[in-house]
């Protein structure tokens, strides 16, 4: 699908046309530059690569600045590949946030938040025992039994319990866009988008 690669901003909430408050995340969405092209002839499919964010050079190995110095800009933070584009680009154009609609429905990908090493009440809804009464002490959000007797003798695998949290890619799809100003390359998307202020999200229409 084609898109573009943004930058989370933040969330706030903003009025409809009927007065009822709506959640809504700001993404600056490009200006991202066509760095370089697949053909089918080449590369055995088509597609574009685009870089947003600009980077020093002297943070970028010699590759990189031939490969971004090919398409005649700098060197770039961020590079993904995008199909399905419905306009020819060529080598070193640039894709603003114009290419959205206010009222189309796009999908936002990105990485969630890392919680670190949670236990089984955060990280997969358990209740815990519950009750701090019958003897028992420090099991309020214990997982309880994870295992039978000596038959099977083994915990399965895929058991819910304790470990890594977040730190993955998310994507949520069908968020409406509720306002393009291009003039400052900004997105506003009804609803909220995985990742942390500042981090990288990829837009597909």
């Amino acid at each position: 699908m084609s898109g573009l690669i943004g930058r989370k901003i933040g969330m706030t909430s903003i009025y409809d046309e009927n007065g009822k408050n709506m959640p809504c995340t700001i993404i600056e969405a490009g200006p991202c530059v066509v760095t370089q092209v697949r053909t089918e002839e080449v590369d055995g499919y088509t597609a574009l690569q685009l870089g947003f964010d600009d980077k020093s050079d002297k943070n970028a190995s010699k590759a990189a600045q031939g490969h971004f110095k090919k398409a005649g800009t700098g060197v770039k933070r961020k590079v993904v590949e995008f199909q399905g584009f419905d306009e020819e680009y060529k080598l070193g154009d640039s894709i603003s946030v114009d290419i959205f609609t206010e009222g189309e429905f796009i999908d936002v990908s990105g990485t969630s938040k890392g919680k670190g090493f949670q236990g089984v009440v955060k990280r997969h809804g358990f209740a815990g025992v519950g009750q701090a009464t019958h003897g028992q002490h420090n099991r309020l959000r214990a997982p309880g039994s994870i295992g039978a007797a000596s038959y099977p003798a083994r915990v399965f695998k895929g058991m819910r319990m304790a470990g890594q949290m977040g730190n993955v890619k998310v994507k949520v799809e069908n968020l409406r866009v509720l306002k393009v100003v291009p003039e400052k390359n900004l997105l506003v998307v009804k609803g909220c988008v995985p990742g942390h202020k500042n981090a990288y999200v990829i837009l597909q229409k």
